[in-house]
């Protein structure tokens, strides 16, 4: 964890993985982060393997350095308690539609009441001007739409998803990003906003940037599609003893390349020189590396790819990562021991800094952990705090 966020209050209404993502980089920089969960707590601290009944492995792993209330929004109580932790915040952030936001008393216009200078951040399944603004959205529905599962067809052309929650921490980080943003201008102006981060909208802008292709002019200019990663044979290569992944990608590394598999007149030809034409024909190119790749072992390749400075990589499967040399080097992976938990692994995030020191990170919460705490700090007498519990207002860890 970095200090660079040091006395930026976010209040957390985010659920799952999206808006959890989002929040952990703003812990991971040092923002106070409270997790405002309902009374049953967000519904990922279920997913199992875990530590412990509330705190599943994948929660573990997207809600690190943040402190949890669990509180019962619906109950005027609750409203009263929410009014606290808004005016002692600097941002509100969530991931619901925008009819549930306001069922709750979270959406923009009523948090602005509360405080007019409140950064408000907030990325539901669909824009809010669509016909879709209030329909349900979850990362399988947007990976559909935003055409990442037609892209990952299998050899039958079947759509296929991506295994990985990749529409939730793409959208994650962009709602980072927005709520960074946000905080640098209302630390130059004053002023608060709201910035709304769509999924799908979102996921389309990420996928076409380099999809929209011939279609970017005004009359198309050739297909929509990237042609390189539209190839049949842009693939990992079957080597002797496993799979590699072999890019040569300029005109110095295919010249390099061809020469090192004794392709001299290839390398020699203009149309190997001539990117816009190199371009038209890589198919032909990836084909080539199809058929010399098995002549090799992957230790073979790595050597002779290195020493010609041609890009290269083994297939890592997922049990092989983190022995990668360059991944055990810089420390992704690392090991904080709890007093109640035991050692739990996490993943180091991808940030160095010169000038931060970073401290040690802190495992994710229990539901309701910091209830009291928080409570405390927002200058709620013992008294009532006692009874926000006893009205189940509030949650507590300790019952």
């Amino acid at each position: 964890m970095l200090k660079l966020l040091e006395g930026i209050k976010v209040v957390d209404f985010t659920t799952v993985v999206l808006g959890p993502y989002a929040t952990q980089f703003l812990g991971d920089f040092g923002a106070q982060v409270t997790k405002v969960e309902p009374l049953e707590g967000d519904g990922f601290r279920a997913v199992r393997p875990g530590p412990s009944a509330d705190i599943g492995a994948g929660f573990a792993n997207f809600n690190r350095n943040k402190r949890s209330m669990a509180l019962d929004l619906k109950q005027p109580a609750g409203q009263d308690v929410l009014a606290r932790l808004v005016k002692d915040a600097d941002v509100v952030v969530h991931n619901m539609r925008g009819m549930s936001a306001r069922a709750l008393g979270i959406s923009y216009e009523q948090i602005k009441l509360i405080k007019p200078d409140i950064v408000h951040c907030w990325s539901p399944g669909f824009a809010s001007h669509g016909p879709d603004a209030n329909s349900p959205a979850y990362d399988d529905i947007i990976q559909a739409r935003s055409g990442i599962a037609a892209l990952n067809a299998d050899a039958d052309d079947a759509p296929q998803f991506l295994r990985s929650i990749v529409c939730d921490k793409v959208v994650g980080l962009h709602l980072a990003l927005a709520i960074a943003a946000a905080l640098v201008h209302r630390l130059r102006t004053g002023e608060g906003q709201s910035i709304e981060v769509p999924m799908l909208e979102t996921m389309t802008s990420f996928m076409m940037a380099e999809h929209l292709a011939g279609h970017t002019m005004v009359p198309a200019q050739g297909e929509i599609g990237y042609q390189r990663l539209m190839s049949p044979n842009r693939r990992p290569f079957k080597t002797a003893d496993g799979y590699m992944a072999i890019m040569p990608y300029n005109t110095k590394q295919w010249v390099r390349f061809l020469t090192l598999v004794e392709e001299d007149q290839l390398a020699a030809s203009d149309w190997i020189r001539d990117g816009a034409a190199r371009s038209h024909r890589i198919d032909e190119l990836y084909e080539l590396i199809a058929r010399v790749a098995p002549s090799r072992t992957n230790d073979q390749w790595l050597d002779a790819l290195k020493s010609y400075d041609v890009p290269c990589a083994v297939v890592n499967s997922l049990q092989e990562i983190f022995a990668d040399d360059q991944l055990a080097a810089s420390g992704i992976l690392q090991t904080m021991d709890d007093a109640e938990l035991g050692s739990l692994r996490y993943l180091q995030p991808g940030f160095f800094s010169d000038a931060a020191q970073p401290v040690a990170p802190r495992r994710a919460p229990h539901l309701g952990e910091h209830g009291r705490e928080i409570l405390a700090e927002l200058g709620v007498a013992e008294a009532g705090i006692q009874r926000l519990i006893a009205d189940r207002v509030v949650g507590d860890s300790a019952e």
